[in-house]
Formats: structure tokens, sequence, C-alpha cells
């Protein structure tokens, strides 16, 4: 059976009776109406017409890619980052290249110039170590966008970051409100990245309350948070609460509690930091940071950023507000 041919781009202009340039952009959802992109992309379709990545790349200069890197994806709230992501991309007529640091600064730092040699258009980062180096070069060659922390040392396209200060302060006066003084917070920070500003403001923020604070070291997997959680219960010194970075390590916390025949929140006080769904059904008090809002803002700056838009960047920062989420489980 012969192959058939691929429809063309000019075709489709005559089956719409609009210019070639019209149909591009069309199909690219750009500089024309809603009507006029549904019409062009339903003849297209009908034509069976595919564009071809490799010329469009050659011509525009853009590969259509956008990559995705992520802190670790055993967070279960930096899955739900990525899918939101990849389906916002998707509608606007680019596609996710994820990829995962695992935690690990030296991997983020690998991955980080593989994405750049592989020429996407720009790259979305929730960094594990923003303070390192190399941002600097990496963001002088192609437009970044930052999650969460700003880079320290690159400048960046645009940032979308969390307020700390004030989501740290209002955790730990809601836990020395509900008579809660010894408290054990346990981050994924590793040793190797000691200067995130949520991390430094814990301590801070802790000394103004007069809280007996221990800082600790957990991934994001359930596993590994589970295993430092039940160190920490076990020990003679077991804190009447813990704060944790992420809702994810805190599901280790629920885990090690159970394990060991103690309560939530009755012998032992639990609280998140970003309000993954699984959350509610737990009864988890967390933090939230409005993962939709997020997701709409870093695609549309990046998208902006990487040229593919005629929207101008006028907020290059977006500083994301908390809301506390209260539940049962302080």
């Amino acid at each position: 059976m012969a192959q058939r041919k691929r429809a063309t781009i000019r075709e489709v202009a005559q089956a719409t009776g609009l210019s070639p340039a019209a149909v591009s952009y069309a199909l690219r959802g750009m500089q024309v109406s809603e009507e006029t992109i549904l019409r062009v992309r339903q003849a297209a379709a009908e034509l069976g017409y595919e564009a071809d990545p490799i010329a469009r790349a050659l011509a525009s200069g853009r590969t259509g890619m956008i990559g995705l890197l992520c802190g670790s994806l055993e967070d279960l709230w930096q899955q739900s980052l990525a899918v939101g992501i990849g389906r916002a991309l998707r509608n606007k007529d680019r596609y996710a290249l994820i990829l995962d640091a695992a935690g690990d600064p030296a991997r983020e730092r690998t991955l980080a110039l593989q994405l750049r040699d592989q020429r996407v258009d720009g790259l979305i980062v929730q960094p594990v170590d923003p303070a390192a180096l190399f941002w600097a070069d990496l963001a002088d060659s192609l437009p970044v966008v930052a999650i969460g922390d700003a880079l320290l040392h690159g400048d960046t396209a645009a940032e979308v970051v969390f307020d700390n200060r004030r989501g740290v302060t209002m955790a730990l006066e809601y836990l020395k409100d509900k008579g809660h003084r010894s408290i054990a917070v346990l981050t994924p920070t590793r040793p190797s990245t000691p200067d995130r500003p949520a991390d430094q403001h814990v301590i801070a923020e802790a000394e103004r309350l007069g809280l007996d604070i221990a800082v600790k070291t957990a991934g994001q997997g359930l596993a590994d948070s589970a295993g430092v959680a039940t160190a920490m219960l076990s020990g003679p010194a077991r804190p009447t609460a813990v704060f944790c970075f992420s809702d994810s390590i805190a599901y280790g916390v629920y885990k090690a509690a159970a394990e060991l025949g103690l309560s939530v929140p009755g012998d032992v006080a639990v609280m998140g930091y970003d309000d993954h769904p699984m959350s509610e059904l737990l009864g988890l008090t967390t933090v939230n940071w409005d993962l939709d809002g997020i997701v709409r803002a870093a695609v549309r700056l990046v998208v902006a950023a990487s040229g593919g838009s005629d929207d101008k960047i006028r907020r290059r920062r977006i500083v994301q507000a908390p809301d506390l989420c209260e539940r049962t489980s302080v």
C-alpha cells in the first residue's frame, strides 16, 4: 500500500482561504482569533497535515520543546506540578521534556546542561541548589524560569518564587499557638546545599518564638522519610510536633507513627508544606501554595520568554503567597 503523502501548509491555506503565514500562526495559536485557530486546525486534521518538527525548528530557530527539571519526582507535589505544566504547555503547542534531579545537586547540573545542549526553547526548574554557580552560564544561553526559590547567580527570564518567610512564620506560629514548643523539622535539603531560604528562616523564626527546633534531612520517598521519622519518634526526647517541608515527607511521619503505635495528633502533631490532594484525605494540616496558579504563571512566562508569544513579560518576579489549610493533624 502506498504511503500517503504528507499534506502541506499550502494545501491547508488553500482549503481555508488564508495565507500560508496566517495558517502557520493559527497552527501555533498566535496572532489570530480563536475562530481562525479552530477553523485551521479542523482543516489540518481533515487533510492529515502534521507539522514537520525539523523544518519548523530550522525555519523558526525553535524546537517547540520546553525543559522541565524537577528537584525530585519522589515528591508527589512535584509530580502534580509536572503533570500540570506538561498539559498546559501542550495547550500552547509546546512539549515538556521532564527530567528528575532526584534531589542531587550534581545530577541537577548534569541534566540542566543536557537540556541546554538538546536546544530546548526554554527551561522551567524547581532548583535543588539555587545557589549553584552554573546557573549564571545557563541563564545566559537560554530563557530560564525558576519555581520556588530564585537562582542566586542566574539572570533568569522570570521567577515564580514562594514567600517562604511568610510560610515558615505562619507554620511555626500556628504550632506554637497550639501549645507546641519541641518541634522537629524535616527537610529534603542536603548538607551540601545549606543556604535554601526556607531552611535558613526556620532557624531564625524558632529563635524568635522561643521554640526548641531540631532540623533533620529526610528524602521525599516514603521509605526514606518514614525511616528518619521512626528514629526520631522512638528516641528518648520525642518532639511533640513535626513540621515537614513537603507533604510527601509528612506521609512518612504518618507511616512511622502508625508502626510505633503513636496517634496523630494525640501523641505527635504533624504539619506539611504544600497541600498535595492526598493531604485532605489524611486530614494533614499544611501550607498551600496554589499549584494551579504556579502552573499558569510558569507556562505563560516561559512561552513569552522563549519568543513563542506576543505577550510581554510585565512581571518577571511573581511571589506566591501561602495559605494555611487547618485540618486535624495538629
